[in-house]
C-alpha cells in the first residue's frame, strides 16, 4: 500500500535529509554513530514525538487527556490519561445532540401555539388568548410575527379576556450557569417559551446631552421595543454592568465610562415568558389586534388552536447548534429529550443527570457526570475515552459526523493551514483555561478516526473571580496553544494509523 506523508511529515523528512547531506559533505566524522535503518522501518515513527513530548512542547500546564480510535474497527490508535474526567465545555453539545437524536429523532419539530379559550365572533375572542410555548429554542421575532399574521387572517381584532403566556413545557431556569457574570448573553434563562435565544438587544449612541439608548427584540425585519428590560446609564467606570430583578422587570445599569461613542450588544433575558408576550403584544398592535399585558400561567387552559408555528426539523436545529455553539439550544433539546423519556424534569441538573444515565446504560460509558446540556457549567465531567466511544457508537447508529463543522488544522506557529491533507469535523469547547475537541478525522489514505481531546488548567481556572471570567488575562494565549496541541496530536495519529 502506498503511504502518503502529511505536509508536516514531508517537511520533517526533507529537513532531516538536508541535515544528513550537510554532515556527510564535511570531512569530519559524525560525533555520534548513526543507527542504521531496518528493512521496512518507517522513518516517520523514528522521529515521531511522544504524547508527553508534544504536551511539554505546548507549554500547557494542567491535565491533557485524549483517546483516538479507528472509526471502522474501533481499535485504539493512541491514548493519554483517557479515563480522567474533565470539563467538556461545549464539546458536551455533541453528547447532547446524540441524546436528542436518539430520543426525539431527526424529524422532531418544536411547536409554538396560540389558543383561544372562547369562540371568535365578529373578530372578538370571547375568552382568553394563550401564547403557549413548546420548548422551541429557535423561535424569533419573525416567528411571532407569523403567529400574529395567522390571527389576523382568522379575523381576530380583540380579546375580551386575558392575554396569557405559558412556558411550562420545560422547567424554568433563571440562568444556565450561576457562576457566570450576569450580563453575558450566553447564559440566559431557559423556559418552554423562548425568544431570540432569550436575549435583548441593547444599543447606545452618544448624543448632545448624553446617550440615546434602546432595548429591542430585533429580527431581520422588525425592531419592537422592549419594556420588560430597561437600561440606565450611570456615571462610573466600574463595574461595567449591574443587574437587579425589580417588580418583575430586568433592570440594568451600565457605566458611562465604558460606552465610548456608540455600540451594541445582546444581554440575557431573565423573564422569558413576559419578554415573548410583550413582543407578541406589540406586533399584534401593529396589526390592529388589541391585547392586554401578558400574564404568566403555570399550565395552559384548554382552547382552540388558532395559530401555530413549527420549528425546523431537529436535525437542522442540531447542525446549527453545533456550528454556532448556542447554549440555549443545547439546554432546550436536552430538557425536551428527558421530558420525552422520563416525563418533565424538575430542573436542568436533573435532566443532565438523566442524560448521563442514558450515556452509561445505552452507550456503555463509565466516566460521565453532567450538570447541564451545554457544557457551560464547569462542574460537568467526562473522560476522553468515554467521549470518543460515545461519538463512535452514535455515529454508527444515527450518523452524527455530517452534523459537525470543519475544524481548521494549525501549524507549529498555531496558524491555520489551508488545504491540509487531514480533514477534521469536530465540536470545539472553550472555557477559561479549558479546551476540548472531539469528532472525526479523515486521513489522506482514506482511514477515518474518531477522537476526543480535553485540556484543562483547572487550578488556574478555579482562582478566577467571577468578575475576571469574561476575559481573564492569558486565557486567549492558553487557548491558542491548546488548539496547536490538538492539531499536533491529530497529525501524530495520522502517522500511527498509516504505519
Amino acid at each position: 500500500m502506498t503511504q502518503r506523508l502529511s505536509r508536516r511529515g514531508f517537511l520533517s523528512t526533507a529537513l532531516a535529509a538536508g541535515a544528513f547531506a550537510a554532515t556527510s559533505a564535511r570531512a569530519e566524522a559524525p560525533l555520534t554513530s548513526l543507527r542504521p535503518v531496518g528493512r521496512g522501518e518507517d522513518l516517520r515513527l523514528r522521529n515521531l514525538k511522544t504524547p508527553e513530548e508534544l504536551i511539554s512542547a505546548s507549554g500547557l500546564h494542567g491535565i491533557v487527556g485524549f483517546s483516538a480510535f479507528n472509526l471502522a474497527t474501533g481499535a485504539v490508535i493512541d491514548e493519554h490519561d483517557p479515563e480522567v474526567g474533565m470539563p467538556p465545555a461545549s464539546v458536551a453539545k455533541a453528547l447532547t445532540a446524540s441524546y436528542a437524536l436518539d430520543t426525539l429523532g431527526p424529524a422532531h419539530l418544536f411547536t409554538t401555539q396560540v389558543l383561544a379559550t372562547g369562540g371568535i365572533t365578529n373578530g372578538v375572542v370571547a375568552g382568553d388568548l394563550v401564547l403557549l410555548g413548546g420548548g422551541d429554542p429557535t423561535l424569533d421575532t419573525d416567528g411571532l410575527a407569523e403567529l400574529v399574521d395567522q390571527l389576523a387572517q382568522a379575523g381576530v381584532t380583540s380579546v375580551t379576556g386575558r392575554f396569557l403566556v405559558c412556558g411550562s413545557a420545560l422547567p424554568f431556569t433563571r440562568t444556565i450557569d450561576v457562576e457566570q457574570p450576569e450580563h453575558l448573553g450566553y447564559s440566559p434563562s431557559v423556559s418552554g417559551l423562548n425568544l431570540n435565544f432569550n436575549r435583548v438587544h441593547f444599543e447606545w449612541k452618544r448624543g448632545g446631552s448624553g446617550y440615546e439608548i434602546s432595548m429591542d427584540a430585533r429580527s431581520a425585519s422588525l425592531r419592537p421595543a422592549v419594556h420588560v428590560a430597561s437600561m440606565g446609564v450611570v456615571s462610573r467606570s466600574m463595574p461595567v454592568y449591574t443587574y437587579a430583578d425589580s417588580d418583575g422587570r430586568d433592570e440594568w445599569t451600565v457605566a458611562s465610562g465604558a460606552l465610548g461613542n456608540g455600540g451594541a450588544r445582546w444581554l440575557p433575558v431573565r423573564k422569558p415568558e413576559i419578554y415573548a408576550g410583550e413582543v407578541f403584544q406589540a406586533i399584534a398592535a401593529g396589526k390592529g389586534i388589541k391585547l392586554s399585558a401578558p400574564q404568566i400561567v403555570d399550565s395552559a387552559p384548554e382552547g382552540e388552536v388558532v395559530a401555530r408555528h413549527d420549528s425546523a426539523p431537529l436535525q437542522t436545529i442540531l447542525r446549527e447548534m453545533l456550528k454556532y455553539s448556542t447554549n440555549l439550544t443545547a439546554e432546550c433539546v436536552g430538557l425536551a429529550s428527558t421530558a420525552a423519556r422520563d416525563g418533565r424534569p424538575l430542573s436542568l441538573r436533573q435532566s443532565a443527570e438523566a442524560m448521563s444515565n442514558w450515556a452509561r446504560t445505552d452507550l456503555g460509558l463509565s466516566h460521565v457526570a453532567m450538570v447541564d446540556h451545554s457544557g457551560l457549567g464547569a462542574d460537568s465531567r467526562i473522560a476522553a475515552r468515554d467521549m470518543a466511544r460515545a461519538l463512535l457508537e452514535v455515529n454508527r447508529r444515527l450518523g452524527l459526523k455530517p452534523l459537525l463543522k470543519k475544524f481548521p488544522m494549525r501549524d507549529a506557529q498555531r496558524r491555520m493551514v489551508e488545504n491540509h491533507p487531514i480533514k477534521v469535523h469536530a465540536k470545539t469547547g472553550t472555557l477559561n483555561f479549558v479546551s476540548g475537541l472531539a469528532g472525526f478525522a479523515d486521513l489522506p489514505d482514506g482511514t477515518e478516526l474518531v477522537f476526543a481531546i480535553f485540556c484543562g488548567d483547572l487550578d488556574r481556572r478555579d482562582k478566577l473571580t467571577r468578575a475576571e471570567r469574561e476575559k481573564p488575562d492569558g486565557a486567549s494565549y492558553w487557548n491558542a496553544r491548546a488548539k496547536g496541541l490538538q492539531s499536533s496530536l491529530i497529525e501524530r495519529w495520522a502517522v500511527l494509523s498509516a504505519s
